[in-house]
């Protein structure tokens, strides 16, 4: 009888601990964007706020990756 009443227990537990989650979802507020502030890719130790610096940089590893462009 015990055992019995222990697997009702534990039935009886897993059902009201299911129950008590809160529901997951996010209140949007209209015009707002909520998420983290995102920074410039350029703001970097690297370029140093230099938006024409980070362009060139960009330039260049787009060019290197050019299959056409590589000499074999």
């Amino acid at each position: 009888m015990t055992r019995i009443a222990a697997v009702v227990l534990a039935g009886v537990a897993l059902l009201v601990a299911g129950c008590s989650e809160r529901p997951q979802v996010a209140q949007y507020k209209q015009g707002t964007y909520q998420g983290k502030p995102d920074t410039p890719p350029y703001q970097n130790s690297q370029f140093n706020n230099d938006k024409a610096a980070w362009d060139r940089a960009m330039a260049t590893r787009a060019q290197n990756q050019n299959e056409y462009s590589r000499k074999n």
